[in-house]
């Protein structure tokens, strides 16, 4: 901790920002059926917004088909919702308190729209570097201003927190570059 502010702190909340990033980009699909592709959805359970996978299992019984077993009966309306509202390009069918998920063959345009999910991770994970960024140099503003730290030191903390926003968004970047090349990999 340096006077003003924790720059192990904001190490921190950058590489959440980063892991959040790796676990959606890990749940697009690049050609097998896995049960991380349902990761991101989240269902209107029991007056919450809860993760699928804490109101049904998750299975892959063939390559090309995922399996969803619904624990609660009330829940399959809400759950078949979540799945097509979820931008992954799923219909799923209902089967009682079974949902059937056949996934899509990867045709050019399907890579294409997955690619553009993967930029919108990206730049949400940008947002959220950036907005450690920004707490972090109001930190440092309000410690000039109140006397805590000098201008120097002000200006050196700041030089840090920019290069760490910078190695962290470009982390973003090279990830995204990996994973659009795996994508369109035919």
């Amino acid at each position: 901790m340096t006077g003003a502010i924790d720059l192990n702190d904001i190490k921190r909340r950058m590489d959440g920002a980063i892991n959040a990033f790796k676990s959606d980009i890990a749940s697009l699909r690049t050609g097998r059926a896995s049960a991380n592709i349902l990761d991101p959805v989240t269902v209107e359970a029991y007056g919450s917004r809860v993760p699928l996978n804490q109101v049904a299992n998750i299975t892959v019984p063939e390559p090309r088909m995922l399996g969803v077993s619904i624990w609660d009966k009330s829940m399959v309306g809400a759950v078949d919702r979540a799945i097509r509202e979820s931008h992954l390009g799923l219909n799923p069918i209902v089967d009682g308190q079974n949902l059937r998920i056949p996934l899509p063959e990867l045709n050019e345009e399907r890579r294409k729209s997955l690619v553009k999910v993967a930029h919108d991770y990206a730049e949400k994970a940008k947002v959220a570097i950036r907005h450690v960024r920004r707490d972090g140099m109001d930190g440092l503003k309000k410690a000039e201003k109140d006397g805590d730290i000098g201008q120097d030191e002000s200006r050196s903390l700041s030089d840090k927190v920019q290069k760490m926003t910078d190695d962290m968004i470009s982390e973003v970047d090279r990830l995204l570059g990996e994973k659009e090349k795996e994508i369109m990999q035919v």
